[in-house]
């Protein structure tokens, strides 16, 4: 085996490219909040949920680099594509349906709560993505993967 080495992780294509498009994302998800909502949420930052789904951006630019450092038909490629399915499908499923559940949960809260006081507790509601979501966090995936490869 062979010694940690910081450079190598700094270079691994399957790594970096794919925190990258993590954090484009969240900069452009945030961004997108603070206008539509006309304030500025930091949390968004590194929340969940919102347009782009960073979620669909990382495992897109990770199955999209796999494909260009390793070809279509590696094995690299196929893990990188089938988990790539599960997160975005799982972003659109349970994670939203939970996230429609914890909005309703604290209006339920809010309405049998004492009107002069916070209820004490309030559920996390930005948990998953609308297909729209997770189409456009999939095509950020994907170019900035294809992007980086020219310079990566």
């Amino acid at each position: 085996m062979d010694s940690f080495n910081i450079g190598d992780v700094l270079s691994n294509r399957m790594l970096i490219i794919p925190l990258i498009s993590w954090a484009i994302a969240q900069v452009i998800k945030t961004i997108i909040y603070a206008v539509v909502n006309k304030k500025i949420d930091i949390e968004r930052l590194t929340g969940d949920g919102g347009m782009p789904s960073a979620h669909s951006a990382t495992v897109c630019s990770l199955a999209t680099t796999a494909a260009a450092t390793y070809g279509f038909s590696s094995g690299e490629f196929a893990i990188t594509l089938v988990l790539a399915i599960i997160v975005m499908h799982d972003a659109m499923g349970v994670r939203r349906e939970a996230g429609k559940h914890a909005k309703a949960l604290n209006e339920l809260l809010i309405m049998m709560s004492d009107p002069n006081e916070e209820p004490d507790l309030i559920l996390k509601e930005f948990l998953g993505h609308t297909p729209l979501q997770v189409f456009f966090g999939a095509l950020l995936g994907i170019f900035i993967a294809v992007v980086a490869a020219f310079f990566f």
